[in-house]
């Protein structure tokens, strides 16, 4: 295939399946873009169709990710009430990221459209760093400025209820865990 060359709907949305089946991180809709000649308004299309076929395929802050069925240990989840001003948003994600748990998504409630939440996927430090980047550059509103009382839901998931444990003390501790 040349490097101009658009490649054909079925084939592309195999291409990106397989792409992403294989990726060890996050890719974004631009990066798919250039690999296959098209869009990334494309890929969004090509995503939700995927989506559609019940890949599980989400969307995160980083880029999509295919989420693989694992046969290795079972994880723990659990949902955590938290509170803070937009400027603990980072202390939030680092409090719960360094007790070495993934911050899945956010849920909020909100007044007229009800329960809205969206994809974190944040596991360390350094996707902390970037998320709180993509949010300021977008110029974008945290979901949890969009609830009433600014109380937000975090589906967080972890090794062991050790972590979840401290995690929570240390959260309680900086005044973000509603109990």
């Amino acid at each position: 295939m040349t490097g101009t060359e658009k490649m054909p709907g079925e084939e592309r949305r195999q291409v990106i399946l397989e792409t992403l089946q294989k990726a060890d991180s996050p890719l974004t809709g631009k990066e798919l873009g250039e690999m296959t000649n098209v869009s990334r308004q494309v890929i969004v299309g090509d995503i939700t169709l995927l989506k559609a076929k019940k890949e599980p395929i989400l969307a995160t802050s980083q880029g999509y990710i295919y989420m693989h069925t694992s046969a290795g240990p079972e994880k723990i989840e659990k949902v955590l009430v938290c509170y803070h001003t937009p400027e603990q948003t980072e202390e939030e994600l680092n409090i719960l990221v360094d007790h070495g748990l993934t911050v899945k998504d956010v849920k909020v409630e909100h007044p007229v459209y009800g329960d809205l939440s969206a994809s974190i996927m944040v596991a360390n430090r350094l996707e902390v760093k970037e998320f709180i980047r993509r949010v300021n550059e977008a110029n974008a509103v945290y979901l949890s400025n969009l609830a009433e009382g600014g109380i937000h839901l975090h589906t967080v998931i972890a090794d062991d209820q050790y972590q979840i444990d401290n995690a929570e003390i240390a959260l309680k501790k900086a005044g973000i865990l509603v109990e």
